[in-house]
């Protein structure tokens, strides 16, 4: 038996559509949704919910999300997210348009409130106009 024989389709899977060295991050949450204990599409998505979006770990302690194993920024745990529904739809051959279409079912953050641009106000005049100051000659080149 060669090694590839010894995985399990659904790891290969994974292994196969994260096998950049910089997706071994995607790869391993993919992985995370073949193993899931999940048996049906929805229990498999709300397991991936769990393992890719900060939640407290002490009851009523919002703080303590700090402590979750997640992967952390909101654009991190997407990609968990939608790494982990990729393993889900392989483990129990969902087609993949509907693996496309899956979303958490956590609220996306709202966009940082847009800021006005700061009005710049005049410096204050020191003089009464129509006075020369320092810095501009009185004559004309």
């Amino acid at each position: 038996m060669l090694p590839h024989q010894w995985a399990q389709p659904c790891g290969g899977h994974c292994t196969h559509k994260y096998a950049a060295l910089t997706q071994i991050p995607w790869r391993v949450f993919c992985k995370k949704g073949c193993d899931a204990d999940g048996e049906t599409w929805e229990e498999c998505l709300e397991e991936c919910n769990e393992i890719c979006y900060k939640d407290p770990v002490l009851k009523d302690q919002q703080w303590s999300a700090y402590i979750d194993r997640s992967p952390g920024a909101a654009s991190y745990s997407e990609e968990c997210f939608h790494a982990c529904v990729s393993g889900c739809g392989y483990k129990l051959e969902i087609e993949q348009d509907k693996v496309d279409q899956a979303r958490p079912n956590r609220p996306c953050k709202p966009p940082p409130p847009l800021k006005p641009a700061p009005v710049q106000k005049p410096p204050p005049l020191t003089t009464k106009p129509g006075e020369p100051t320092e810095d501009i000659p009185c004559t004309s080149a």
